[in-house]
């Protein structure tokens, strides 16, 4: 257990994550930071009083600053402003750079020894300006990217297999969004490839499917986006960390040689422990899918470059 945990932003990713991270008692206390007066404390009182029922001791506080959160073990960032239908995540870019930067620096204020787990969108980039805001080593700005990716893919496919998503090994790489690249070479079924159990054509309409989850959903929400899968992904990683798990997961990481690439951040597999990133296991791809990873990391490194120019 840590001592604190902070996320930054009470909307519904940040308010459900916080939730989460009460719920499995990952800090003793949770700490949710909103810019909107009376909206994080009263979500927080409210997912407190949940503690008797659900089971926990974890002391959720709302605030509008961060001087509660000072020496906070790990801040989740999910501040910014959702996607809405039309709108691609590199839409997101100029208004959520400003706000991720502001947030940052005042991260790096109150708990300079912080790890930073980034949600906000477009969120490689988002994570870019969070390291270079912070000033942090790239140990500690990890993205959730990969980890809400791979959830979708494998929900797919055990939807189309008719089996238990708890038997899908899979992984996602690269940008996160319309250039993701879901790795079929490493996608089993109880170490069976998925490639013996499902035809070409099927499984390309997966990942189809799973490049677009985000959109799906914004098409159904109209006026929102996803935030029950993405708290959750984000929390795996905070439990990662929390924990000293070292497990293997796909997350937006800065590179710097790694798979051929330097200087941006892209999801690759990454252990995860009580110092962050720990290790990106840089592990051998076909080459289709190395050329799809670079197509990816240049997708973002353009994006990058909109953050330098502003």
């Amino acid at each position: 257990m840590l001592g604190t945990i902070a996320v930054v932003g009470a909307g519904n990713v940040g308010a459900t994550a916080a939730q989460r991270l009460a719920e499995k008692a990952l800090g003793r206390t949770v700490v949710m930071i909103d810019v909107i007066e009376g909206v994080p404390q009263g979500k927080a009182l409210d997912q407190w009083q949940s503690g008797p029922i659900e089971g926990f001791d974890t002391r959720v506080i709302g605030t509008n600053t961060y001087e509660p959160a000072a020496g906070a073990d790990v801040f989740v960032v999910t501040a910014g402003i959702a996607r809405k239908p039309g709108m691609s995540r590199d839409d997101l870019v100029k208004t959520n750079a400003g706000i991720v930067r502001s947030v940052c620096r005042e991260i790096a204020r109150v708990a300079p020894k912080t790890i930073i787990v980034v949600v906000s969108n477009p969120l490689d980039v988002m994570c870019y300006v969070a390291m270079r805001a912070s000033g942090f080593p790239r140990e500690r700005v990890i993205g959730m990217a990969g980890v809400l990716d791979t959830a979708r893919y494998r929900m797919f496919l055990a939807e189309a297999l008719d089996v238990s998503v708890e038997d899908i090994q899979a992984m996602v790489l690269g940008g996160h969004g319309d250039t993701m690249v879901p790795l079929i070479s490493y996608t089993t079924v109880s170490g069976i490839p998925v490639t013996q159990l499902m035809d070409s054509a099927t499984l390309e309409s997966i990942v189809t499917r799973t490049r677009n989850g985000g959109a799906e959903i914004v098409g159904f929400l109209k006026t929102g986006s996803a935030y029950y899968a993405p708290s959750a992904a984000a929390v795996q990683m905070v439990e990662a960390i929390a924990l000293d798990k070292r497990r293997i997961l796909p997350c937006s990481a800065w590179l710097q040689g790694e798979f051929g690439l330097r200087d941006v951040f892209c999801g690759v597999p990454c252990k995860l422990g009580r110092a962050g990133l720990e290790r990106i296991v840089e592990i051998t791809l076909t080459g289709p899918e190395r050329e799809e990873l670079h197509k990816s990391a240049e997708a973002v490194r353009a994006t990058q470059a909109v953050v330098d120019a502003a």
